[in-house]
């Protein structure tokens, strides 16, 4: 197992009466790509703020290559790449021109500053549109442009927050397929998002948060097998009272039944074993099912299961 390259404890902040990020700990092994998901206002982008020295925390400990970063904040931010949610972009400028005045803001000047620039360009595969203002691009190519922009330096830690907000189809995917290259070559990723799909396609770990607290942390896969829940909607052929919803919702396999007219919604634990035996009662009310429809379980679930909200209420 790789050794840890990111280590948070009790991190706490506040602001007045909001407890916006309220004990969070967590660490990050090098190579991993590392994902913070919640909801908007659940504490994602507070907690980067404070994890790239943004933001000072009231209360925690951030170690960074296992030096706390407060030791020497401008040593530890040349290890850290930040790409806020918000864009920093020059729109009169071209994409090669704004990478080329950030560069120098990081100290690049002649032929490193051209090839760290070149390199960051094919890495979010723009190359072909160096040239063109920033203005005339559509939102997700200024958010590969931003993306650039916090690789310039090559950190070793590389901080996302939401990078994909308003991104259309095709930057989505370039912006995905940038990320899962830089990681093989070694780069260390904490990826905040509230798009799941993201998440179980990225991160190797999550930290589910909801209202400034950690409320889950494993794999996708771990975190579904054990708490995600499939959903099961069956339309039977005629509508009948509560005491088949209620039959059905006695099953092992089975946490919730919800009736809507002939529809009955099932959050079930396990497909088989309920479809087995839901088809068995229904069919011993003397009815029969016309329609189904299966939702398998993903991270989507699992935040329902551990909040009962959506994700994205």
């Amino acid at each position: 197992m790789n050794a840890t390259i990111l280590d948070v404890k009790n991190l706490t902040k506040q602001f007045n009466n909001l407890k916006a990020v309220d004990g969070v700990s967590f660490s990050v092994s090098e190579g991993e790509i590392f994902g913070l998901l919640g909801p908007n206002g659940a504490g994602k982008s507070t907690t980067i703020s404070m994890l790239t020295g943004v933001l000072a925390p009231d209360k925690g400990e951030i170690r960074l290559n296992n030096e706390s970063i407060y030791a020497d904040l401008n040593r530890a931010k040349h290890l850290i790449g930040y790409v806020p949610q918000d864009l920093a972009l020059y729109p009169t400028l071209s994409a090669v021109d704004n990478l080329n005045f950030f560069g120098q803001i990081y100290g690049y000047r002649g032929n490193e500053l051209r090839d760290r620039v070149n390199e960051a360009l094919r890495i979010v595969q723009l190359t072909d549109r160096a040239g063109d203002r920033v203005k005339l691009f559509s939102g997700g190519m200024k958010r590969r442009v931003n993306l650039a922009i916090g690789l310039l330096h090559t950190p070793r830690v590389l901080f996302l927050d939401e990078p994909t907000v308003g991104v259309d189809p095709q930057s989505r995917n370039a912006i995905f397929d940038s990320l899962e290259s830089l990681n093989r070559q070694g780069t260390t990723i904490i990826y905040t998002t509230h798009y799941m799909e993201e998440a179980e396609r990225l991160c190797g770990r999550v930290a589910i948060m909801d209202a400034g607290k950690v409320i889950a942390m494993d794999t996708p896969q771990n975190l579904i097998n054990h708490l995600g829940e499939g959903l099961i909607r069956l339309e039977i052929q005629d509508e009948r009272d509560d005491t088949l919803r209620d039959s059905i919702s006695r099953l092992g396999s089975v946490r919730e039944v919800t009736r809507r007219g002939r529809e009955l919604e099932i959050r079930s634990r396990s497909f088989e074993e309920t479809i087995v035996d839901a088809m068995q009662i229904i069919a011993s009310f003397n009815t029969r099912v016309c329609a189904m429809n299966l939702l398998e379980a993903n991270l989507e679930t699992v935040f329902l299961n551990l909040t009962g909200r959506s994700i994205r209420e």
